[in-house]
This record gives structure tokens, sequence and C-alpha cells, in this order.
């Protein structure tokens, strides 16, 4: 008998751990609930498929990043000083996962492409943070009000012009020398075109 309740976050704790031991072409609902000691009748009571079940470990594993970025979001300070915060700290929490569990970053990264509507909701999660920072740089006369185009248009550019420092297809050149300094000229580059 389970000496614990079972619980969404324990079913996705043990899902995490049976990718990570199995990559996800191997790894069944089956041996989630074997790790979890139930039936895998009991995991499916709470992810009524596998596809359910993958959607939200990814899920959960994408909100790791993005609830690391809400205190440059919503933090003190002028908006040119809270982008850098959220560039940099992207970059950071994009190359720790990809440096410190290689083999879960390797398995999320199949899984992302397998669950595109969570990825999808997830950069929109992302562009959404930047144009909060980005209206309140234009509200705050740091940014310069572009008219060509709105906050929600910028943001998604810098999301774009930022990507080789945080999209999961660029992690081999993350742990390369110059990285750093090539991130930093990027950082520099876009803060000065976005001043007023």
């Amino acid at each position: 008998m389970v000496s614990e309740a079972l619980t969404p976050e324990r079913i996705l704790e043990a899902t995490e751990e049976v990718l990570r031991r199995y990559g996800p072409g191997k790894a069944t609902v089956v041996d989630v609930a074997r790790a979890l000691g139930v039936s895998h009748g009991s995991v499916y009571r709470h992810f009524r498929t596998k596809a359910a079940l993958r959607e939200a470990v990814t899920q959960r594993w994408l909100d790791r990043t993005s609830e690391r970025l809400v205190a440059a979001v919503d933090g003190p300070g002028p908006a040119d000083e809270r982008l850098d915060r959220w560039l940099t700290t992207l970059f950071e929490a994009k190359r720790h996962k990809a440096g410190d569990d290689p083999e879960l970053f390797a398995t999320y990264s199949v899984l992302t492409d397998d669950v595109n509507a969570v990825v999808d909701r997830h950069i929109d999660e992302l562009v959404g943070q930047l144009s909060r920072i980005i209206e309140d740089g234009r509200t705050q006369g740091v940014f310069a009000s572009d008219s060509a185009g709105s906050a929600a248009e910028t943001a998604r550019a810098v999301f774009h012009a930022t990507g080789r420092f945080h999209d999961p297809a660029y992690a081999p050149e993350w742990s390369r020398p110059g990285i750093e300094e090539a991130f930093a000229a990027v950082r520099a580059l876009i803060l000065r075109g976005l001043r007023a």
C-alpha cells in the first residue's frame, strides 16, 4: 500500500525520474506506476492518456523556467535593468538545464517536439513577460515608443533575436568558449536599440 496520497505532483515527479532512467522512447505509464507502487489505472485516473501525462510533465519542466523569470518582470528597477536581468536569467536557466542534467534535457528536447501546443504556450508566456517589461520601459521613458511596433511585437523580436541563447537547438554552443561574450554583445545591442 502507498504511504502517501497519490497526487498529480507525485505522479509528475515519478514520471520525470522514469524519463531520466529510460528515456522518452522506452518510458511507459506502467513504469511510472511501478515507481509509485500503484497500478497503472491509478495513474490514468489523474492523467487520462500517456500523451496527457507527457504534456503535463513537459509543462511542469517549462514552468520552472517561467517561474524563475517572474522576479525580473515584477522586480524593482528601471525596465532596461529588468530586461537585462530577464535575458540573463533565461540564458542561465537554459544552460543549467542542459549542463546539470544532460540526459533529462535531451529527453525533454524529444518530448517538446511531440507537444507543440505546450511549447507554443510557453513561448507565448515568455514573450508576454518580455512585453510587460518593454511596455513598462516605454511608460518610464527608458525605451523609445517605437511607431514600428507594439510592445508585444517588439518583445517577440527580442525573443527571436536572442534565440541562440535559449532555444534548445543551440544547447551544444552554450558551453563553448566565447559564448558569454557573444551573449553580452547581443544584450547590449538590444538594450541600445530599445533605449529612448
